[in-house]
């Protein structure tokens, strides 16, 4: 067994993607391999093939090396409740509720949990690409760190570094970093990545030189920036690509504790579909369908839709003949109410919903984890043809009312969401409805767009643009050396 750590400068360097490049590019050579990451934040996750949640970023790298996602895959997962609170995961299971400092305390402990993890996974893949968090030259951090280079040091793996050229001042980047860990630290750096790399390479080259020089350690690899790349993503939410004439004009508001934003990706690519997330403050536009999306914290999330306005342009938007659909916990916030008497999501107490489903959601210990197969009802998409999908189920809340007697679909023989008696008003608690074609179709076509059979097959966009990433790498980075590195050689 090998591992080989993929740390960075900066958050947001490349990472995910590098690894899940390498995961993709040994896959295709038959190499037996299965990514890693120690400690995740983020509001991105996907449930797991054990019936945990990962990091959705970590469960892309699996789908590049072929794999089911596995909770030791990412076995510290923090979910932000608040600018100093998250949500701890431990090996896929909600752990508890913590804040920075006692969760800073806390790593000497969930370390036992990250090394279990790699281990377990170890024993069955002969190879493991691990992905850092942040930076590893974090001062502040760096006491019990389990997310860089503490993994690093305590599974005696080599490190690269990658650096992000896009933004400017990469050597600053490695150099710096280099200059800000310890010396074996240091040391187990094998080498460095330059990433995002725009114009003619010749011009580049005297400064890799003196790079080498500088540090004794040899530049891998330079890869390329790529447009039009989109892949999920941990936290960033990414633009809507380009639009035709005509398009549907779909909102979505950006909460402050918006989850699973990947929801969204299968809309950005559609050529009929105008999507603009709504950030705050900004003007609300008019639209055609407003998405409520997930949310860690429902009801603070809720207070902010008041504060922002939304509730009076959805109102306008309903009388004008728009649609409204919600997800997860955009779907519990169309109801009378939500209560969190036990304060699972943040402070106790009932918060006055949108009022536009005769429903009450109760937040509730034990978080539904589940990858769910469903078939919409006749009576939500219009059409008496079977229209199926899959997605997955995470959230902790029960919702009843008389709404549910009109349910969206059919999960595995029960009943899932609801549909307003006009038809203007529909929900659901599956996260990935968007991904097939079929279903995303039914939802654009019940929204106002007339043209279907547009939809992309979100899961085959995946695997191209994994392979895209792979075969930058081949042709872009040592690979006789990475193999020398893995022992693959030979």
């Amino acid at each position: 067994m090998t591992t080989l750590m993929i740390q960075g400068t900066t958050s947001d360097a490349g990472k995910t993607t590098v690894v899940a490049a390498l995961c993709r590019s040994l896959s295709r050579q038959g190499v037996s391999v299965a990514p890693f990451k120690p400690q995740n934040m983020a509001l991105n996750s996907a449930v797991t093939v054990d019936g945990g949640e990962i990091g959705r970023s970590t469960a892309l790298q699996a789908l590049a090396c072929g794999l089911e996602p596995h909770s030791d895959m990412n076995p510290v997962l923090l979910k932000p409740q608040s600018d100093r609170g998250a949500q701890v995961i431990l090996r896929g299971q909600v752990h508890g509720n913590m804040d920075a400092l006692d969760y800073h305390a806390y790593k000497a402990e969930a370390k036992q949990s990250v090394m279990a993890a790699w281990q377990a996974l170890s024993s069955r893949y002969d190879v493991i690409i691990a992905e850092g968090a942040g930076s590893p030259a974090e001062i502040n951090l760096r006491a019990n760190d389990i997310a860089n280079m503490g993994f690093a040091e305590a599974a005696d793996c080599p490190v690269l570094l990658v650096g992000d050229i896009d933004r400017g001042g990469v050597f600053a980047q490695l150099v710096g970093t280099l200059e800000l860990i310890s010396p074996s630290e240091r040391a187990r750096t094998r080498g460095f990545i330059i990433n995002r790399f725009r114009g003619d390479k010749a011009l580049l080259d005297p400064g890799l030189d003196w790079l080498n020089e500088r540090t004794g350690k040899p530049v891998v690899g330079v890869l390329p920036y790529l447009h039009g790349l989109v892949v999920d993503a941990e936290d960033s939410v990414g633009t809507s690509g380009d639009s035709e004439e005509g398009a549907l004009k779909v909102v979505v508001p950006l909460l402050p504790r918006i989850s699973n934003h990947n929801d969204f990706d299968p809309l950005r690519l559609h050529p009929k579909v105008d999507l603009q997330f709504i950030a705050p403050d900004q003007a609300i536009p008019p639209a055609d369908l407003i998405i409520l999306p997930g949310s860690k914290s429902t009801r603070s999330d809720l207070a902010w839709l008041k504060s922002q306005g939304w509730p009076t342009v959805i109102q306008r938007h309903l009388r004008y003949g728009g649609k409204v659909f919600g997800i997860c916990g955009g779907f519990q916030m169309l109801g009378d109410a939500v209560e969190d008497p036990d304060g699972l999501e943040g402070d106790t107490g009932t918060t006055a919903g949108l009022g536009l489903l005769d429903m009450t959601t109760r937040m509730v210990a034990g978080k539904q984890l589940r990858q769910v197969s469903g078939q919409f009802t006749e009576q939500a998409v219009g059409v008496a043809q079977p229209v199926t999908f899959t997605g997955y189920e995470m959230h902790n809340g029960v919702t009843r009312g008389g709404a549910l007697a009109s349910p969206t679909a059919t999960l595995d023989g029960r009943p899932d969401g609801a549909v307003s008696g006009d038809n203007q008003v529909m929900g659901t608690y599956v996260h990935g409805i968007f991904d097939e074609p079929a279903a995303c179709d039914a939802i654009l076509r019940w929204a106002g767009l007339a043209t279907g059979g547009q939809s992309a097959d979100y899961q085959q966009h995946r695997l191209q643009q994994l392979d895209r990433l792979a075969d930058q790498v081949e042709e872009h980075l040592d690979t006789a050396w990475l193999k020398t590195l893995l022992g693959l050689q030979g």
